[in-house]
């Protein structure tokens, strides 16, 4: 479904629909992702649930415009906010992946009252140092001008080869072609404007507001992803009412690399609410 917000289009993905009065779960992505990725994940979910997934602006079927404001933090919790009371009315429950865990928690930071709980995969809550942002900051002016230089291919297999996802290169060469030929739908305008907009160097830091998110919240990482999870055991104990989960045998993208546990964990969880 195609919705549009001030002539800009949102692709929203219905995954199933139930009448019974719950929140929705809340799918975002991470990024070069789409609502896509969420597929296979999807079926095995907790059916007492609705579900729908939101290419963010800059990804997926969504539309990639060039105005930079359009991709901050407040403007992307403005338009998930615009999209939530027009489609769903009530409360959801957010699931999002690294790019989207931020989305996510800096929506639950604007508009708490629309969260019935929190799920953050390999999610951190920005940089609190100034001068790691500004590193941050200017890595990402970096890959902004890879993309800017390079063609699409070249850029999302300079991105699949980053460190962080290592532990895919255990994927078949069949697998891996999939998940790039998805990723190669994105627009490289909005790849870049994403990244100087909503890049993690700019995203407001959200490490003092933590001990407001009342909410359940779940935190996943995947052992292997060492430097997320570290920091996911340093800020668990800053949310009132948070766990933290580490699955084993999985790196950054854990609902891709042991979707079983995922589901698992994601699943005990939800029947706790």
């Amino acid at each position: 479904m195609i919705f549009e917000l001030a002539g800009i289009k949102f692709n929203i993905h219905f995954f199933y629909t139930i009448e019974n009065g719950k929140p929705y779960l809340l799918f975002l992505h991470g990024f070069t992702g789409s609502s896509e990725d969420w597929k296979p994940i999807v079926p095995f979910i907790d059916k007492n649930f609705s579900a729908i997934g939101i290419d963010i602006i800059g990804h997926g079927e969504s539309d990639s415009p060039e105005i930079e404001d359009l991709y901050t933090a407040d403007a992307i919790a403005n338009q998930l906010m615009n999209i939530i009371e027009h489609i769903i009315k009530g409360k959801v429950i957010p699931v999002g992946y690294s790019m989207g865990g931020r989305a996510a928690l800096n929506f639950a930071n604007i508009y708490p009252k629309k969260i019935e709980a929190l799920i953050l995969e390999s999610t951190t809550p920005g940089i609190k140092e100034e001068k790691l942002r500004e590193e941050r900051i200017k890595k990402d002016e970096e890959i902004i001008e890879y993309i800017k230089t390079h063609s699409i291919e070249q850029f999302i297999d300079y991105w699949m080869n980053m460190e962080i996802f290592n532990t895919q290169k255990r994927f078949s060469e069949e697998r891996r072609k999939q998940i790039k030929a998805s990723k190669l739908r994105n627009n490289p305008i909005g790849l870049a404007n994403s990244l100087r907009g909503f890049g993690t160097g700019k995203m407001p830091p959200l490490f003092d507001y933590l001990k407001n998110v009342k909410c359940k919240t779940l935190l996943i990482t995947g052992e292997l992803d060492t430097k997320f999870t570290n920091i996911n055991e340093e800020i668990v104990g800053l949310f009132p009412n948070a766990e933290h989960k580490a699955i084993k045998n999985a790196g950054h993208n854990t609902h891709l690399e042991a979707n079983k546990d995922f589901v698992r964990t994601i699943n005990s969880f939800l029947s706790s609410i």
